[in-house]
């Protein structure tokens, strides 16, 4: 069974190692072998322990209350997963309409001129722009695209490019760790900030509909078409292949 040591077990659940030790400290994760060099060893036990404790903090519980529900030998870890996913996606929403509402309400305080139509694609020639409306009418409907750009065209062009930004520092973090599994917690907070970029980009943020099917739709679209996932200018398929899985994976363990 594969062991590993708490830097491995930092770099995989996104915490440092510091914290670790301080896990072990007040007895709430401690390694499965102690070496006789005094190196902690961690496994899969201990993963999905590690996993259940970042889920409850994200939850807002305190350590000694979850350090307590993690000790009753009542606790079932299935049970808990599909709370936690249950709890989550609520969460989730509740910060979505929040952010949508701070967003609305600078805009109004800064008054600030809305961008147009031509604004809205000016990184696109007119060709690219009425090619690229006229795909997502195709595989989206007329609909989707006008709630998009309705949603869009409220913004101020700091706030635009803003999203942009978000939208390709996002990208670039997922490539960073596109050598590992897609499953992982890591890359699943990478996408889960990648489908709330997405769901603003798409005007539907605030909506309680969670689009599973189309969010993981995008993903195999990121495989057919090599523009969406290129990085400098250069196709990346493993990476859009990468994107698929990932983003399949969390479409159907969290949004359905």
């Amino acid at each position: 069974m594969q062991k590993y040591t708490a830097k491995g077990l930092s770099n995989i659940a996104g915490v440092s190692v510091r914290t670790l030790h301080y896990y072990d400290k007040i007895g709430l994760l401690q390694p499965a072998i102690r070496t006789t060099a005094k190196y902690r060893l961690y496994g899969e036990n201990e993963l999905l322990k590690l996993q259940q404790i970042l889920f409850f903090k994200e939850l807002d519980f305190p350590l000694k209350e979850i350090q307590a529900i993690l000790n009753d030998p009542e606790f079932d870890l299935i049970e808990a997963l599909e709370s936690h996913g249950k709890a989550l996606a609520l969460k989730q929403k509740r910060i979505s309409k929040m952010l949508n509402t701070i967003e609305k309400t600078m805009l109004n305080l800064k008054g600030k001129k809305m961008i147009t139509e031509d604004e809205l694609y000016d990184c696109f020639t007119k060709e690219e722009a009425t090619k690229n409306r006229k795909e997502t009418v195709e595989k989206y409907g007329a609909k989707a695209l006008e709630k998009s750009e309705a949603y869009l065209k409220k913004l101020t062009k700091e706030q635009l490019e803003a999203l942009k930004s978000e939208q390709k520092e996002i990208f670039k973090r997922l490539f960073e760790i596109s050598d590992r599994a897609p499953v992982t917690q890591e890359v699943q907070l990478e996408i889960a900030r990648h489908y709330i970029n997405t769901r603003k980009f798409w005007g539907t943020d605030g909506s309680s509909n969670p689009q599973w099917r189309d969010y993981k739709g995008l993903g195999a679209l990121y495989i057919a078409d090599k523009r969406f996932t290129q990085i400098d200018g250069t196709a990346q398929p493993d990476f859009a292949k990468f994107l698929s899985k990932a983003m399949a994976h969390f479409a159907n363990s969290q949004l359905k």
